[in-house]
């Protein structure tokens, strides 16, 4: 592949973004475009604890308790796969604003529904905007920034991820404790995410579209409007050149329809695409969601009272946003795959120190403080490491021709995961114990060790246009 001058390219990589007047823009759009990963967190995340008011007001059952925690989740796959071609089709801006209304809609039908059937109808609807917004957003991000900072702003949107879950744990906490004697108090938890919703779509109104979109588009002069609102003149410039060169090449190689085969038939995008789709399944087998999901449950389980888990799980959200903080900062500096290797290597150890807690330890005051330990261990090592570093990935392997759709893909399998994880822990966990459970995660976690030290490029420091060039060269795995 030919682009502009490498050493030019270089440049572009080296520069962190603009002057002030460019900066202060490029944040302004990472917050009011994160509003869709907030939405996403709060979405998954209020489940854990309004369960617990939900099961006797709706005569749920472990079987339909696992599907209203994992309905959101299986359409969440759905979602990805549709929201990665909308976006290629309509603009990664607009999809945005598409998603705002949906989940708008769908917390009003959450909060308003009489039974379960309704109540699964409207979680799938939440589904679908949920698995597009872990799409789009990140995409939408990775093509804005500069690529000096491009793993700190696409983790930007896994902070708002874990802020999400954070309010959600303290809303319900707050709603749980202080009017639990409330009749369906659930539901004025599950009502709250109307308001991001609100903020996302005004916010969007706002903002530019994807340079990168636009110049496949051959919308080439508001391309370039756009990366100088972002970038100095010169930056804009050469970045500009370098994406326009890219997609003029592309274009004579015919790799500008986002098809099946287009994934399949080229050897080395198949490469990457199964590499991408194996990130996303890694991320879910350590069984963040087990926790995210059933957090409560798990420390009541342990030996907490349900007031004193309500109230317990508020920590594992602060520890899942202050890690995240801590991955924004490290992930433009260590890398990515040293990040994933350090990442597995962490959470398959607290989870083993649940189960051996869960092993040798009866329910007691001591068993759930140790757990609870173990489990901000866990999250200190997969929302400091593990999730940010899978994210801020699949929004870069993936070529620009087919980004939309590949991520999509991918981003649907690491959802069927989630979907897996979620739906099957309650039964798990009855059939051979919490202790078991979690030794089945810490397998999964060594696997998942092994897979990114074998396949997962180091994709640090590189343009977008750069890291396509490096794969198509044969560049993968360690």
């Amino acid at each position: 592949m030919n682009t502009v001058d490498t050493h030019d390219a270089r440049r572009v990589t080296a520069q962190a973004g603009g002057p002030d007047t460019q900066r202060r823009y490029l944040r302004l759009i990472a917050t009011l475009s994160t509003f869709g990963g907030l939405l996403f967190g709060y979405d998954t995340g209020v489940v854990n604890g309004a369960l617990l008011f939900m099961t006797p007001d709706l005569k749920l059952t472990p079987l339909t308790e696992g599907m209203v925690a994992a309905s959101l989740v299986l359409c969440a796959t759905i979602g990805a796969t549709l929201g990665g071609r909308m976006a290629d089709r309509v603009g990664r801006r607009r999809h945005i604003l598409h998603l705002a209304v949906i989940f708008f809609f769908g917390a009003i039908a959450c909060a308003l529904s009489p039974n379960v059937h309704l109540l699964l109808a409207a979680r799938f609807a939440l589904g679908l905007a949920v698995g597009a917004a872990s799409v789009v957003v990140p995409t939408y991000l990775a093509e804005m920034a500069p690529a000096a900072i491009r793993g700190r702003i696409v983790t930007q949107n896994e902070l708002m991820i874990v802020g999400g879950q954070l309010l959600a744990f303290v809303f319900n906490a707050l709603l749980g404790n202080v009017f639990s004697h409330h009749p369906g108090i659930w539901r004025w938890m599950l009502a709250m995410a109307t308001l991001p919703a609100v903020v996302l779509w005004l916010g969007m109104l706002a903002m530019p579209e994807s340079p990168r979109w636009l110049v496949r588009q051959g919308r080439l002069a508001e391309a370039l409007r756009v990366l100088r609102r972002v970038r100095t003149e010169e930056l804009a410039r050469l970045e500009y050149e370098q994406v326009r060169a890219l997609a003029e090449e592309e274009s004579r190689s015919r790799l500008t329809r986002p098809t099946w085969e287009r994934l399949t038939a080229t050897p080395w995008i198949r490469r990457v695409f199964l590499i991408g789709i194996g990130i996303g399944i890694v991320q879910q087998v350590t069984g963040i969601n087990s926790i995210m999901y059933y957090g409560t449950q798990i420390l009541t389980q342990a030996g907490f009272s349900r007031s004193g888990a309500l109230t317990a799980n508020i920590l594992n959200g602060v520890i899942s946003v202050a890690a995240t903080f801590l991955g924004i900062w490290l992930l433009d500096l260590a890398g990515r795959r040293l990040m994933l290797l350090i990442g597995f290597a962490g959470t398959s150890t607290a989870l083993l120190l649940v189960g051996i807690f869960a092993t040798l330890m009866g329910p007691s005051v001591l068993r759930a403080d140790l757990v609870l330990a173990a489990i901000a261990l866990f999250l200190t090592f997969q929302q400091g490491f593990v999730s940010p570093t899978v994210w801020v990935l699949l929004s870069e392997l993936f070529p620009l021709a087919i980004r939309g759709i590949a991520f999509g893909l991918a981003s649907s399998m690491l959802w069927l995961a989630n979907f897996l994880v979620a739906a099957s822990f309650p039964s798990m966990v009855a059939g051979i114990g919490i202790a078991a459970t979690f030794y089945v995660f810490v397998s999964l976690g060594v696997l998942s060790w092994f897979f990114v030290r074998r396949y997962v490029p180091e994709t640090k420091g590189r343009s977008l246009e750069e890291i396509e060039e490096h794969l198509a060269a044969g560049g993968l795995g360690g």
